[in-house]
């Protein structure tokens, strides 16, 4: 018996490689994607803005690595004691002004040589609606201040389309080895209202389709259908019916590997996935002569694996296993 209708994505024909760094920004969907890929050992850097939803600021953070753009104190604001960046996640705001603009910056070069160096760009695109000041700026994260401070519009596809396509063109001069990858965040958002969360998914998934057909660098995974057409299920989301828990999560990481990664890589995906279940296991007795060998059999393996891979940094792993067996 068959509980859902399952979705299968077409596999792409350029795949990643653990070799390559991975670059990752936008919603929270993406940071547990960048946990998994993390977990795995691929070399990734996850929102070094913070978390981002809308189409405009993300473009303007991707925009803002490639010279690098470094904040100055005219870019922050003060608000409740706390000095913050519109820019930005309220994990840069600080109460030393000095602070913040080093936490920002800091950031910024390192996006900036990461970005560089990459060989693919996952953009998760989160809501198409976008909150503006009074002088038309608009900002990633409203920092809890007052909503009449701010005017909510929702971004048309047509805008949402030209500020990537620049983008893009500054993406393939900067670094002409990117390739990238479109999701559209299965979060919904609710608080701005049912018909209005669909209509506002609905223009994201409009201009990815065009994005895609217009650059052949540019793909498409589909974790919002995996989400919503696919597992379709409220057991699927987490307390709050909003965001997806972590069996779905799990689900998208699984057809997530075979679209997306190369098959010489997955092999070995899964030699880490064993060393990584290996330095979680808690023994009954950690002093036992059983669990002394199981350490050494792991000990051995990680630097076998650093030794055969030296792309790998299992660095982390060796130590523990080591200082266990000391211990």
């Amino acid at each position: 018996m068959h509980f859902h209708l399952e979705f299968t994505p077409k596999p792409f024909e350029k795949k990643i490689s653990l070799q390559e760094k991975i670059f990752l920004i936008g919603s929270c969907f993406t940071e547990q994607m960048g946990h998994k890929l993390s977990a795995h050992k691929f070399n990734i850097i996850d929102n070094p803005h913070g978390i981002l939803f809308n189409p405009l600021s993300i473009a303007k953070s991707i925009d803002s690595y490639l010279q690098p753009y470094l904040y100055t104190h005219d870019d922050l604001f003060f608000h409740q004691e706390i000095w913050g960046s519109w820019d930005h996640h309220t994990r840069f705001s600080s109460v030393d002004k000095t602070l913040s603009l080093e936490k920002i910056n800091a950031s910024q070069q390192l996006a900036h040589r990461f970005l560089k160096e990459s060989g693919w760009l996952i953009i998760t695109l989160g809501s198409s609606f976008v909150y503006e000041l009074a002088d038309g700026s608009f900002v990633a994260n409203c920092h809890k201040v007052p909503t009449d401070k701010f005017t909510k519009r929702m971004i048309p596809t047509e805008e949402t389309v030209s500020v990537f396509s620049k983008m893009i063109d500054s993406l393939k001069q900067f670094n002409p080895q990117l390739h990238l990858i479109f999701t559209i965040s299965p979060v919904r958002h609710l608080r701005d209202g049912f018909i209005e969360n669909n209509r506002s998914k609905a223009r994201l998934i409009s201009a990815v389709e065009q994005l895609t057909a217009q650059y052949t660098h540019c793909h498409y995974f589909p974790a919002y259908e995996l989400i919503i057409d696919d597992l379709r299920d409220h057991r699927f989301y987490a307390d709050d019916l909003v965001h997806p828990n972590y069996a779905a999560t799990n689900y998208v990481w699984e057809k997530f590997q075979p679209t997306c990664i190369e098959e010489s890589s997955r092999v070995l995906m899964k030699e880490l996935s064993f060393l990584h279940s290996a330095r979680n296991h808690k023994a009954f007795n950690p002093t036992s002569t059983q669990h002394r060998h199981f350490l050494s059999v792991h000990l051995e393996k990680a630097k076998q694996l650093q030794q055969d891979h030296p792309f790998l940094n299992l660095q982390d792993e060796i130590v523990f296993f080591e200082k266990a067996l000391l211990g």
